[in-house]
Parts: structure tokens; sequence; C-alpha cells
């Protein structure tokens, strides 16, 4: 029987077979490679988009805080102007209030009383004068109250007319002016 010598053989099929599997190897490794580098540009790719989509925001974000601020000063002006509108409605409609405190003063002060000093701030009405009596003087603070202008008497301060040496009696009066109801009013012509 001829022997054959099988070792060459066997050393090139596992030469063979090394290189089969380093190829494969290979093959998988840079398949890996590929798909990882894949991988790695589509998810870059995604971060990419969704940091343009977060720049957009911010754009649209700082535009609408920019309108905020417009539509913030626009309502500052508005109350602004509301309140000036306001304040020029209540001196229009108190505007003919001087003059009816000034007619009812003058209805209201009896005969005998002289009034040297009148004050006022706001609505409150502050009188010094004198008199030839109290009673005079209970007579104009009974006025005062029965008045539509004016009410709320109030005897600050009285002198005897003793005391002042005039022959007169000093006294101190405080009132306020008051609004009557829109019935009573008289309306303009």
């Amino acid at each position: 029987m001829p022997r054959i010598n099988l070792l060459p053989w066997r050393e090139e099929a596992r030469q063979r077979r090394k290189k089969e599997l380093a190829i494969a190897a290979g093959a998988a490794l840079g398949a890996t490679l590929v798909l990882a580098v894949l991988v790695h540009l589509h998810y870059d790719a995604r971060i990419a988009h969704q940091e343009s989509r977060n720049q957009l925001l911010q754009q649209e974000i700082a535009q609408l805080r920019r309108k905020i601020r417009e539509i913030d000063a626009l309502e500052e002006t508005k109350a602004d102007l509301l309140a000036r509108m306001e304040v020029i409605q209540n001196l229009q409609q108190s505007r003919p209030e001087i003059v009816h405190l000034f007619e009812e003063l003058v209805a209201t002060i009896p005969e005998g009383v002289y009034l040297n000093r009148l004050e006022q701030k706001g609505r409150a009405v502050v009188v010094e004068g004198r008199a030839q009596s109290n009673a005079r003087v209970s007579a104009f603070m009974r006025n005062i109250e029965a008045s539509a202008w004016i009410g709320n008497p109030r005897l600050m301060l009285i002198e005897n007319k003793d005391k002042t040496g005039t022959g007169l009696s000093h006294f101190r009066l405080s009132f306020d002016q008051v609004r009557p109801a829109a019935d009573d009013e008289e309306q303009p012509a």
C-alpha cells in the first residue's frame, strides 16, 4: 500500500481556514466599523437637526419676548393715558364746584359774621373769621349743614369777645365740600 503524506494538505487546509477566518473576522470588523460609523453619522445628523430646531425655537422665543416687552410698554402707556384721562375728567367734573363753593359760602354766611381767611385742602375747607356773637357762629354752622354743596361743619376754635378785645368773637371752623346727588345738581344751560 502506498503511503500518502496528508500533512501538507492538512497544513494547507489549516492555513486556508486561518485565512478564511481572518478574512471573515476582518469583514465582520469592517462591517462593524462601517455600521458604527453609519450609526454615528445618523445620530450626528439627528443631533444637528435638533440643534437647528432648538436654535429656531430660541429665535422665536427671543422675538416673542421682544413682542411681550412692546405689549408691556403699550399697556403701561395705556394705563398712563387712562390715568390722565381720569384726572382730566375729574378736573372737568370738579370745575364748577369752586363756583358752587363760593355761592354756597356767600349764601350761608349770616349777617354779623365776617371771614378773614379761607383755606382748602382737598375737599376740606377751613375758614377763620369774626362774629358778633356765638349765636351767629351757630347759625353759620346750621346753614352749612343745610347746604347741598357744603356740609359736616366742625367748630375748631372760638374765642370770646372779651378775650379778643375787638368786641367780636374769633372763630375757626372747618367743613367739607360735598357733591350732591345727580338728581339735585343743576343741569347746565
